[in-house]
């Protein structure tokens, strides 16, 4: 019997997959608990339509990555921080610090998980920070940190 799983279920598949189960595996595990439904025509479209959406939000919040990656490609993000004499930083630059600077100075919002700081910047500066804002759209950001 065909029928489409709704949750991903070890050792048989992953949620939205059409599989072929046993007759009795089907009629007294899967269907009675809700882990899969029939592979009917209905089922089989409302599947479909539902891929499509999800392909559809997927290629707007890639283009949208890609506007985002464009404005970030042009801006100069500067960082006013104490340092000392040697141009050695007191504490240090996190993604946090820059993600809080974008949104202040640039009005732009970036989740401080997808600026790739491989670690905390510690003295005074030009570095390149890479942005990933989507799977396989990553935006380079120009960050200047200066003295107060």
């Amino acid at each position: 019997m065909k029928v489409i799983l709704l949750d991903n279920i070890k050792g048989v598949g992953k949620k939205d997959e059409i599989i072929n189960a046993s007759d009795g595996y089907a009629r007294n595990y899967l269907l009675p608990k809700k882990l899969a439904v029939e592979a009917n025509s209905e089922n089989l479209s409302k599947l479909n339509n539902k891929k499509e959406a999800a392909s559809y939000k997927r290629d707007v919040e890639k283009k949208e990555a890609e506007e985002l990656a464009k404005k970030i490609k042009g801006i100069m993000l500067k960082i006013k921080v104490k340092a000392g004499e040697n141009g050695k930083i007191f504490g240090g630059v996190t993604s946090k610090e820059i993600s809080d600077n974008l949104k202040s100075q640039y009005n732009i919002l970036v989740d401080k998980k997808k600026i790739d700081l491989k670690e905390t910047i510690k003295t005074l500066g030009e570095f390149n920070v890479d942005i990933k804002l989507f799977e396989g759209v990553i935006a380079k950001l120009k960050v200047e940190v200066i003295s107060e």
